[in-house]
């Protein structure tokens, strides 16, 4: 989800063609399928468009190509921290959590996984997602502007 909603704020914002948004599990439960019924429905239901690639996994040889890795949960960013410690990387990525770019002390929390549950549960992720998902957008125009401050 914070894929997509990252993908249409940048485009609103015309900053889509400077910026590269990716998505990847920590874990591989659910590579090569598309994304979640429940997803769809909530993405769909704001209008965001939900065609993309199947899910991926993020792996140790992918951490290179990213300036900025984002968690969804403490679990998530734990995960990819352990990944570049075992990569031993120079200049590597920095990772957060997503909703650190949430105004309204949200830094640190994460978004609870809907997998397996109701509807409700997509749509209460989506509302988590779409707020700090626009810090996010916000934050990647100022380091394109080159004011890195967050």
């Amino acid at each position: 989800m914070a894929e997509i909603v990252t993908r249409s704020l940048l485009r609103e914002a015309g900053s889509d063609q400077q910026v590269s948004v990716a998505s990847a599990g920590t874990g591989d439960w659910h590579i090569g399928n598309p994304a979640h019924p429940g997803s769809v429905r909530a993405l769909s239901a704001k209008g965001y468009d939900v065609s993309r690639s199947p899910a991926q996994q993020l792996t140790s040889s992918r951490l290179a190509d990213y300036d900025l890795l984002i968690g969804l949960d403490p679990d998530n960013a734990t995960d990819i921290n352990r990944m570049l410690r075992q990569r031993q990387a120079t200049g590597a990525p920095e990772v957060v959590l997503l909703r650190d770019f949430a105004t309204g002390g949200a830094r640190g929390l994460g978004v609870p996984d809907p997998y397996g549950q109701d509807q409700v549960a997509f749509d209460d992720a989506l509302g988590l997602v779409e707020q700090p998902c626009r810090g996010l957008v916000d934050h990647l125009r100022q380091r394109l502007a080159g004011d890195v401050s967050r």
